[in-house]
């Protein structure tokens, strides 16, 4: 049986213990208040910190400074690339400026968003990123009453005066659809989730109608309800759509719903791509492996993320050198899902 790991935390009374001095001393030389310690009482406190790799608690430093250098993070689904990306470009950013992450997972549910958010309010942390649902507005008030700072990714609300870091939507999905007009897909099915006030369902939707407009060639729609994807009903709504002689088009825009989309279209995969397409946004991490390899218009997550830790911590500072709303720009990754 392996033996544990006993080795106990080392905590500010060892600290001051080993050195003789009290937990003050130890506390003003951990926050930088030295001016009236002696050479000596530094060194040794430095020297007993060195020996044992104490770390001060962020938790317990926050009590005492009102700070607690932690950031609290909530994600839609953290298990797609896209989430560990946005994560790992905070994290990167944070990380340089002494800041700590706290990471949950929505899973794109009101009560669970909710759950997170009073459970990171309670540990203190400093402000909040969040990757919002279509109910995250009502959500807000929790936040603001407890006077933390927002910068929500991926998408912001309109009506709603906050603090963000987007993609052009609107311009990426009307580009893609207009590449897709022109490679000669002549009917165009839409997969979408109901879109709220969430300004990257709005400007998706919309980059993909103003597409089709010039054209006068339409479209069908079947719209997604509580961000979950009715597989029956999918596959009847395609056989319904796809006639197999029509180049016909399906274009998904929410990432979360692609991978089930993208199964329920098996039956269509022998006519890919010449009279079956299907376009999607980001899952980059199956999307050109898979058999055939789909689509996609690709998001820059990780410089998303770095962008919003920036402007949080420069909102948390006062500073105000940094635009709290920014538009990144994305790419279409062509797969053999399209022509």
């Amino acid at each position: 049986m392996p033996k544990q790991n006993s080795r106990k935390r080392v905590t500010i009374n060892d600290i001051a213990q080993m050195t003789g001095t009290s937990k003050t001393t130890v506390s003003f030389y951990i926050n930088g208040k030295t001016d009236h310690m002696s050479e000596e009482t530094r060194l040794v406190i430095q020297e007993a910190i060195r020996k044992t790799g104490y770390e001060p608690s962020p938790l317990a430093r926050g009590m005492n400074s009102k700070q607690s250098n932690l950031l609290g993070v909530v994600i839609g689904d953290i298990t797609n690339t896209f989430s560990n990306q946005i994560v790992k470009g905070i994290t990167s950013v944070a990380d340089e400026h002494g800041y700590r992450v706290l990471v949950s997972s929505s899973n794109f549910r009101k009560t669970d968003e909710l759950a997170y958010i009073d459970r990171l309010i309670a540990v203190g942390v400093d402000g909040f990123i969040v990757q919002p649902t279509a109910q995250f507005k009502k959500i807000m008030t929790y936040i603001e009453n407890a006077g933390r700072q927002t910068v929500f990714i991926d998408s912001k609300f309109y009506g709603y005066e906050s603090n963000w870091v987007k993609t052009d939507n609107y311009e990426a999905s009307h580009r893609a659809i207009s590449a897709c007009i022109e490679k000669g897909y002549e009917r165009f099915l839409l997969v979408t989730a109901e879109p709220g006030l969430l300004s990257s369902r709005i400007e998706r939707f919309s980059g993909f109608v103003d597409a089709l407009e010039p054209t006068e060639l339409g479209f069908t729609q079947l719209e997604l309800h509580d961000d979950k994807v009715p597989v029956e009903q999918l596959q009847e709504f395609l056989r319904s759509n796809i006639d197999g002689v029509t180049p016909t088009l399906v274009f998904a825009p929410n990432c979360w719903a692609l991978p089930d989309i993208y199964v329920a279209m098996r039956e269509f995969y022998p006519l890919m791509p010449d009279r079956v397409g299907l376009l999607g946004f980001d899952n980059t991490d199956w999307a050109s492996v898979a058999s055939p390899s789909v689509s996609v218009v690709v998001q820059p997550a990780q410089q998303e993320g770095a962008q919003a830790c920036k402007i949080l911590l420069d909102l948390i500072a006062h500073a105000g050198k940094i635009d709290p709303h920014q538009v990144l720009s994305c790419r279409t990754q062509w797969g053999t899902s399209t022509l």
